[in-house]
């Protein structure tokens, strides 16, 4: 039988990565972002590849879209879903001061609520099955303070807490539920930062960002039985920065 795994935000970055890489060992990718023509293209490339993959398309902003995502997830995936990467998130860098009611919201349904409402539709059936894995995505801005982050970050340090509570609560039943918390890394999203995000990099004894691959080997890492023995771990890949 195929493994499956659903990819929130896998048009670009760090998700795209994941999906490429996870498509090569042999897993059915399902694609999950907004835009339609980036999604296309990324299953079309997928697929080219010689990888298996679907697109579904979801702004992921609240509990209904979420469920509708995942079921949509089971019956491309043949009435299973093994791995769910809880990868799309919206990261707003500025003062708490000057973020309007409606960033906050937007933060939190996408960062915080999608990832919890996919994971109550689809953890109870990995359960069922008796095996599953989830790697959530953090930030390491989610350890310490730091100007500017104060939105992104508590968003973030949600999904460090939740990574540990279903960890708790769905491990017994065979269900691996674990994080990856990257540094700053170069992707098309992080592009507006510009000089910052090099900044915010030469602060960790890499001294560098990361690459999305560079990430995405984690994720991989976790998703899979080479993690068999990893529960609740928040693993770091952030260039060090948050070890000094």
């Amino acid at each position: 039988m195929t493994t499956t795994a659903l990819i929130t935000g896998a048009t670009s970055g760090i998700g795209r990565a994941a999906a490429d890489k996870l498509a090569q060992s042999g897993v059915h990718v399902m694609v999950v972002g907004r835009n339609v023509e980036r999604g296309e293209r990324t299953i079309a490339e997928i697929r080219a590849a010689g990888g298996k993959a679907d697109f579904i398309s979801s702004d992921l902003r609240d509990a209904a879209s979420a469920r509708a995502v995942a079921k949509k997830a089971v019956e491309l995936g043949n009435g299973h879903v093994d791995v769910l990467i809880n990868n799309a998130g919206v990261f707003p860098f500025g003062p708490t001061h000057e973020m309007s009611e409606e960033t906050f919201d937007d933060v939190y349904a996408l960062n915080v609520k999608a990832p919890y409402f996919l994971v109550a539709e689809l953890a109870p059936l990995m359960a069922q099955r008796g095996k599953g894995a989830i790697v959530n995505i953090s930030t390491m801005v989610a350890d310490y303070g730091a100007e500017g982050f104060s939105l992104y970050g508590s968003s973030k340090a949600a999904i460090k807490l939740l990574t540990k509570a279903w960890a708790a609560e769905y491990g017994p039943k065979g269900v691996r539920v674990n994080a990856v918390s990257p540094g700053p890394t170069r992707t098309e999203g992080t592009a507006v930062m510009g000089d910052a995000l090099q900044q915010l990099a030469a602060q960790a004894p890499a001294g560098r960002p990361a690459t999305p691959e560079e990430i995405a080997e984690a994720i991989v890492f976790l998703a899979t039985d080479r993690a068999s023995f990893v529960h609740g771990a928040i693993l770091p890949v952030d260039g060090g920065r948050t070890a000094v």
